[in-house]
């Protein structure tokens, strides 16, 4: 019955997204409260909420600070330079700037931080986007497939969980996916290869003299003028140290992030009443997603709680059928997709997978083999879609497109990921088939 439930839940969520009968906030909540009280759970259902919020509240706390300096950093113009630049060298051609991003995303996603990486990136992309009046879906979109595929790093997320869920050397699961990895950052480029000559294709090739876009501030376009600001070379040092404390997590990523906000801010604007203007002219874009993310620790703390997560792993294991046994590798490579909406990373690597991972034994496959596949679609096409992950509300705030769009826009090229990688795992043996 739980299970059943479960799968419903996950499923009118989704609906109700994609079709933009509710916005994503709204449909978080109703979801989790109706089905919170369709399972008989109404007494226990606020104490799961809570658990929820509880969760994803440090999330939300670096994502305040972390927009709050990184829109600083816009409004002094301290990206400007740097676009001015990248604008030399693309000539403001689309298609070179969409490749660049994804170039751009391969080399930031190299500190394992999917939402680092997107808040950089799109910070320093986003302008150019608007300069040239290019679709932002597809800014989303590519920075979404190149961080999927950076995903699989060792130091990255799904790659440890899936290490430690299966009790096997992260070295046993990476190094054979190494040529893996390369296939998917080559469709990578690809996509933004197609997608860029598309945007060639519709807005042509821009003079360099694009106008500034209404949106920018008027200190960012006359430090574009002038080519620096008087803090200039303070405000780059400080960013570069605050990665720099990032990588080596010196302190947890908010108090840094936080630290470093108050320090640009007072160095920038001494001026009490500047201060708090600078914090109110950026307040709607973390108040957006900071909600987004308190709703969907309300959907997944009722969803964990109630122990429906658990019900559906159990029932998935169960309807496997034995035909399908010596087949499990690519069966988990393809349903690890579907999973990364339906499960949190958290849930999917140490819920499901050791269930699997177990069943998979009885066939003579190894632990390594079924972790190697799940890290196939989980991490590259469910980490950039799912709406269970934080980081993916991170993107589409950053870059402010909707969530439904989106999905629908970058779907078959992250699923286009997990099938070049698939393929390319069981060629060079990393999974059999």
């Amino acid at each position: 019955m739980l299970s059943i439930l479960g799968f419903c839940m996950i499923l009118t969520f989704l609906v109700l997204v994609i079709t933009k009968r509710l916005s994503v906030v709204v449909a978080f909540i109703f979801t989790a409260i109706a089905f919170g009280l369709i399972g008989g759970f109404a007494s226990e259902m606020g104490e799961m909420m809570v658990a929820g919020i509880l969760k994803v509240t440090p999330t939300a706390v670096m994502i305040v600070f972390a927009i709050l300096y990184f829109g600083l950093m816009i409004d002094v113009g301290l990206f400007e330079p740097m676009i001015a630049k990248i604008l030399s060298f693309v000539k403001g051609d689309p298609l070179k700037i969409v490749m660049a991003t994804a170039i751009i995303t391969m080399l930031v996603g190299l500190d394992g931080d999917g939402s680092s990486t997107f808040m950089i990136t799109v910070s320093a992309m986003l302008p150019l986007y608007m300069k040239l009046g290019m679709n932002r879906l597809i800014l989303a979109s590519v920075v979404g497939l190149a961080a999927g595929v950076m995903n699989i790093i060792p130091w990255g997320g799904p790659l440890v969980r899936a290490a430690a869920s299966l009790q096997v050397e992260v070295s046993d699961l990476f190094i054979p996916l190494i040529p893996v990895m390369i296939c998917g950052l080559l469709w990578t480029l690809f996509a933004a290869y197609i997608l860029g000559k598309r945007e060639r294709e519709r807005l042509g090739v821009s003079p360099m003299e694009t106008a500034m876009p209404p949106g920018m501030s008027e200190q960012a376009a006359a430090v574009e003028a002038n080519g620096t600001s008087k803090l200039f070379w303070f405000n780059w040092f400080l960013t570069i140290l605050l990665m720099v404390l990032l990588v080596m997590e010196v302190l947890p990523i908010q108090i840094l992030f936080a630290a470093a906000f108050a320090i640009a801010l007072f160095v920038n604007f001494p001026n009490p009443q500047e201060q708090q203007e600078r914090i109110l002219s950026h307040a709607n874009s973390f108040v957006m997603i900071c909600t987004l993310i308190f709703a969907a620790g309300i959907f997944t703390g009722v969803f964990t709680e109630t122990k429906m997560m658990d019900s559906m792993a159990a029932s998935i294991v169960t309807v496997i059928p034995d035909w399908l046994g010596a087949h499990l590798p690519l069966v988990v490579a393809l349903t690890s997709i579907p999973m990364g909406f339906i499960f949190s990373p958290d849930a999917y690597y140490f819920g499901i997978l050791p269930i699997i991972s177990e069943t998979a034994s009885n066939f003579g496959i190894t632990p390594v083999e079924i972790g190697r596949a799940a890290l196939l679609g989980h991490s590259t096409t469910g980490f950039p879609l799912s709406p269970l992950v934080p980081a993916t509300f991170i993107l589409i705030g950053l870059v402010g497109v909707d969530f439904g769009d989106h999905q629908k826009f970058l779907f078959k090229w992250a699923f286009g990921t997990t099938i070049v990688m698939t393929i390319a795992a069981i060629t060079f043996g990393v999974i059999s088939l």
